[in-house]
């Protein structure tokens, strides 16, 4: 690959079958062997899989009792939350001692901006040597691709699997992307690939000769970005990743209160607000806060570093351990409020080993009623005031 000074370099890293890794790493005897992450009972649904399941069908999300229909002679593991965000941590510290830009993407999955990194020790050599470092500090095999941009380097890891790496040169982006399906394409959900395989196009070549006011007129928004994607064009940055990213909720109380009831349905509604926010964004959380402001304004804090999860179960145990440890009985409280810190891309497959297939389309119609009708439309019965359940329950 020719390195030039005007050229961009990004790198896509992704640990290969991660929850399945870790638990190998943790166990020599399970590689090569047949394994999925999840739930233990056939009412669960898999978390994660390893290649030798994959070649029968089964895939993540997937109801247990049909993966295990499906591969009968696979070893069922309960996922282990506080393992997988060790070391997503751990390598996450690899990661961003080691390059100039990072952006992590998700708890598995990282983009790296090495522009420049051409000049002095050339990106080649550089992601080889970052990838045997990963290798070393972690036990962890992951793969990467090196491109232009985002888009192509994401697209391009996933023929780098397993445990490999690809580099798609500059001026290649398009005839690289040409042939794949287009549901290799980021962007392209199940109900927009099906209307384009309606209308013929099945390849991401067909996709990007389709004109862009065509693409507009059925997509919208969406569809000029998929147009400009299937050109091999994406011009986003990487977002330097800071554990301080956060997003929180307070309540200053018209009238101080020491109602024990008052101030856990306050910290419920609170966490389940923002528990919603953080599914509806595709976020994880790694860190809690809580915090309290007295009658005579004094306030403090506490939090807790805890696996990656976006759960209403989790997260409302662990804002209740806190506040159970922080107030002081007989003072009147004047504020009260949460933060999710150290957030990450990623979807709930990471708790999908927690909850049975009924309970993850609960939390779903939940968060769609939450999504119609706005956030405060559906509420644990604790986290209403006496006054709203009495009002509730008798309508």
């Amino acid at each position: 690959m020719e390195m030039l000074d005007n050229k961009r370099y990004v790198a896509h890293l992704d640990l290969d079958t991660f929850f399945v890794s870790v638990e190998r790493l943790k166990n020599s005897e399970l590689e090569g062997r047949p394994l999925i992450v999840g739930g233990m009972s056939d009412r669960a649904v898999v978390s994660a899989c390893s290649y030798e399941t994959r070649r029968f069908g089964v895939h993540s999300a997937m109801p247990m009792k049909l993966a295990l229909r499906l591969c009968p002679h696979a070893i069922v593991l309960r996922g282990d939350m506080d393992s997988y965000s060790y070391y997503s941590r751990l390598v996450t510290d690899v990661v961003r001692d080691t390059v100039p830009l990072m952006e992590k993407a998700s708890v598995d999955e990282f983009y790296v901006d090495l522009t420049g990194v051409d000049r002095f020790f050339g990106c080649s050599k550089f992601m080889v040597e970052l990838k045997n470092k990963i290798k070393k500090e972690s036990g962890l095999p992951i793969s990467y691709a090196l491109a232009s941009n985002k888009l192509i380097s994401k697209v391009a890891t996933d023929d780098a699997k397993p445990d490999g790496m690809r580099e798609i040169a500059h001026g290649l982006e398009k005839s690289y992307l040409a042939p794949l399906r287009i549901q290799r394409m980021p962007g392209i959900g199940e109900k927009t690939s099906t209307l384009l395989q309606q209308m013929g196009v099945r390849t991401i070549k067909l996709l990007s000769e389709i004109p862009v006011p065509m693409m507009q007129n059925l997509l919208g928004k969406n569809g000029v970005e998929l147009s400009r994607k299937a050109n091999g064009i994406d011009p986003s940055p990487i977002i330097p990743y800071s554990e301080q990213k956060s997003i929180g909720s307070e309540e200053t109380f018209m009238q101080d209160t020491i109602d024990m009831v008052f101030l856990q349905s306050e910290l419920i509604r609170m966490t389940e607000k923002l528990t919603f926010q953080l599914r509806k964004q595709q976020r994880l959380t790694g860190c809690v806060t809580v915090k309290l402001r007295y009658a005579n304004f004094d306030t403090v804090s506490k939090q807790m570093v805890i696996p990656y999860t976006a759960s209403d179960a989790v997260l409302l145990k662990k804002t209740k351990e806190l506040f159970l440890k922080l107030y002081e009985k007989r003072i009147l409280v004047r504020l009260i409020g949460v933060r999710f810190s150290h957030l990450v891309q990623g979807s709930q497959q990471i708790n999908l080993f927690e909850d049975t297939e009924e309970a993850v389309r609960l939390y779903q119609a939940m968060d769609a009623m939450r999504a119609r009708y706005g956030e405060e439309a559906v509420k644990r019965a604790i986290s209403l005031p006496k006054g709203e359940l009495k009002k509730r329950v008798g309508s």
